[in-house]
């Protein structure tokens, strides 16, 4: 992150995003102010506030991606919730600190991986000795001899676990079997119901109770091959100390967190109408207190959310960000609107970006052996008519090539495994015969596209 320049974190997301050149720009400046703000001495550095922000715009233009994208470039944890699942159940609706624990836990699992990959080579190491043992028992102390017939022995013993070693190594008894320990069964998970709805805690009772119960063990046949993942899972979890995941889980969480609050607009609403519009303020005013900055209780402790990045965003089609409460406007201090997408635009997406779609069905159809290609001609055809049934019916942006790409090569994908063919070529010509009867039928289309 700290190498990162707003200039190249966007030069990152044009591999992925097309457009969107403001929203793009402001995300760049808000992921460059946390670093600054990091480097920044003093008690000043807890004043500093994150620029949260409101991206308005259709659906399928780019704001979950793009969000996504800076996350994936900070390392940072990341979160998407629909604001308006808070409102789905009624009044009661769901615990709007449920994100900063969900984002805690995504948070712990991501450091936990982490540690526990750069700990691999040395689990590896640990769980080969560990299988040897199991390959060549040590003999007990019965039947060890004193002197030199016992040093004789071990010398023995020793080459003998070495020869095993080369024969593990290159992989020559993978399918033998070992007797392997394997703990049996865990206590379960518990549901708890609080008055804010059900939140699963996930009390765990091997973890509260520790040692205090006895851990239930069941020795099984297992090929060598599976002891030995089992064995480095296991060497591994000794390894990785979890309460240096847990502080580093939870300072990247406070640091560097960042929510994507989906559909705000679904919350928002003309404050001078009553019935469910209680509801939505009621839920605003449910928000507004996470945004600002508090501390939320987690199974892994407590959670400050001062620093931590909002991202909502919202097609704001009946509503406008100044429908919100203004406490909350407050809080959501930079605006960006994003556009349309426009037919040259498909283009672009169809082929751009490192995961263009028709990247994904050429590797997709790779696998069986099939070389398929495009012409130009066929990409503006698919471009146009995706551009075209937006027009028509509901505007759902880029995911409307989705749907076209799938019906245009449906017959593809299911005919080619059994098909003598090694190479596909997919025309304009191709791509019209193929969808002209759908598209020129609006009520098909609706249904289809």
């Amino acid at each position: 992150m700290a190498e990162l320049t707003p200039k190249q974190i966007v030069a990152a997301l044009d591999k992925y995003v097309i457009g969107q050149d403001k929203a793009k720009k402001a995300v760049a400046i808000a992921l460059r102010n946390r670093w600054r703000r990091q480097q920044v001495q003093g008690a000043l550095r807890d004043e500093i506030m994150p620029n949260n922000i409101i991206m308005i715009g259709p659906t399928g233009v780019g704001k979950t991606e793009i969000a996504r994208r800076l996350a994936s470039l900070a390392n940072a944890p990341f979160i998407k919730v629909e604001a308006s699942r808070y409102t789905e159940v009624g009044y009661v609706g769901r615990d709007v600190e449920s994100m900063i624990r969900e984002l805690t836990d995504l948070s712990v699992n991501m450091v936990k991986k982490e540690k526990t990959e750069a700990i691999q080579a040395k689990a590896a190491e640990l769980a080969e000795e560990r299988l040897l043992d199991l390959l060549l028992p040590f003999p007990s102390a019965k039947k060890r001899h004193e002197g030199e017939n016992w040093a004789k022995e071990e010398d023995h013993r020793q080459r003998t676990r070495e020869k095993l070693r080369q024969r593990l190594r290159t992989g020559n008894m993978e399918k033998r079997l070992v007797e392997l320990e394997l703990s049996e069964g865990r206590f379960p998970v518990v549901e708890v119901f609080s008055p804010m709805g059900m939140e699963e805690l996930g009390i765990n009772f091997q973890e509260m109770f520790g040692g205090l119960m006895p851990k239930r063990t069941k020795r099984r046949k297992v090929t060598v091959a599976e002891a030995r993942r089992v064995l480095a899972q296991q060497e591994a979890q000794k390894l990785v100390d979890m309460e240096e995941v847990l502080r580093e889980a939870k300072h990247r969480v406070e640091n560097s967190g960042i929510v994507f609050l989906d559909e705000i607009d679904k919350i928002a609403g003309p404050r001078s109408k009553v019935g469910p519009d209680v509801s939505r303020e009621g839920v605003q005013r449910d928000i507004l207190p996470v945004v600002e900055g508090t501390s939320v209780p987690t199974k892994h402790g407590m959670i400050r959310t001062d620093h931590i990045l909002f991202i909502a965003a919202g097609a704001f089609h009946s509503s406008k960000p100044s429908d919100l409460i203004p406490e909350l406007q407050g809080r959501f201090p930079i605006r960006v609107e994003l556009d349309s997408l426009s037919a040259d635009d498909f283009i672009k997406i169809l082929t751009e970006p490192e995961n263009a779609l028709l990247k994904q069905y050429t590797a997709l159809l790779g696998t069986e052996g099939v070389k398929i290609s495009f012409t130009k001609g066929a990409v503006r055809e698919v471009a146009a008519i995706a551009n075209l049934v937006n027009s028509r019916s509901e505007n759902i942006g880029a995911r409307r090539l989705h749907t076209v790409m799938t019906t245009l090569l449906e017959s593809v994908l299911f005919e080619v495994p059994d098909a003598p063919k090694t190479q596909v070529k997919i025309t304009a010509e191709k791509v019209k015969k193929t969808l002209r009867e759908i598209v020129e039928d609006e009520d098909l289309s609706r249904y289809i596209l």
